[in-house]
């Protein structure tokens, strides 16, 4: 699901503070990151603007910074005690540290992301993309299917229909019961459709294992007998 985020440089712009503010508040701890990408960039959500306003209301009415420490710690921001609460802090990815994970190309990434397979979690408002790090994993998977010739059309397809599975198991009711038997059994199908490739590649690498195995014996005996040649052609000169 895509929210709303942003880098360092981002946030200093939209809440117009100092780097030097955003850097003294933090050590007091009363901004953290949302979470940090994998490069060691920190990202921060759209509550955190919003507590950093409320800060700033204080500060504006003649407290000091430390006594908005000290309130903050008795009672909490004015007006809602929900708004810049911040959440668990995590671990994403930037698009180039998912490719060199993945061993692709960013390009590939973005590829993948245009054709709808896979979507950034988190997306800043200057464009900028993070992803957790199971998105590892996925974009392994579909390497996979790309194997078993799948084109990024048919793996679009599964995607949408992992993301409609989801869905259901969040909230069972959101289809009507007919609509979610069919949905339901054109999973199965895929599913079995897509264990029958996998079969079949399975076969396939066993052919090719023992043909590969074969071949690199006979190519050793050549390279024996041709290196038995040369060394008798020697002793005769």
């Amino acid at each position: 699901m895509e929210k709303g985020i942003f880098i360092r440089d981002e946030l200093i712009a939209q809440a117009a503070i100092s780097a030097e503010q955003l850097a003294e508040w933090e050590q007091l701890k009363l901004i953290k990151p949302l979470g940090v990408a994998d490069d060691g960039q920190p990202f921060y959500s759209d509550s955190t603007v919003q507590r950093i306003e409320q800060i700033n209301s204080l500060v504006q009415v003649g407290y000091d910074i430390r006594e908005v420490q000290k309130i903050i710690k008795k009672i909490g921001l004015p007006h809602s005690a929900q708004v810049g609460k911040q959440s668990d802090s995590g671990q994403y990815l930037t698009v180039g540290d998912l490719a060199e994970k993945v061993g692709v190309s960013p390009r590939t990434i973005k590829h993948w992301e245009d054709k709808g397979i896979i979507d950034a979690e988190l997306r800043s408002q200057g464009g900028f993309r993070l992803y957790p790090e199971n998105y590892v994993y996925i974009c392994k998977l579909v390497q996979d299917l790309q194997l078993f010739g799948y084109t990024l059309e048919q793996i679009k397809l599964i995607a949408d229909a992992y993301r409609e599975l989801l869905a259901m198991q969040n909230n069972s009711a959101l289809y009507a019961r007919s609509d979610t038997e069919v949905k339901l059994e054109a999973m199965r199908n895929e599913i079995d459709l897509l264990d029958k490739r996998i079969s079949q590649f399975r076969e396939g690498m066993q052919r090719w294992e023992d043909l590969l195995k074969k071949k690199r014996k006979e190519i050793n005996q050549l390279a024996q007998q041709n290196k038995k040649r040369t060394v008798a052609k020697a002793d005769n000169d």
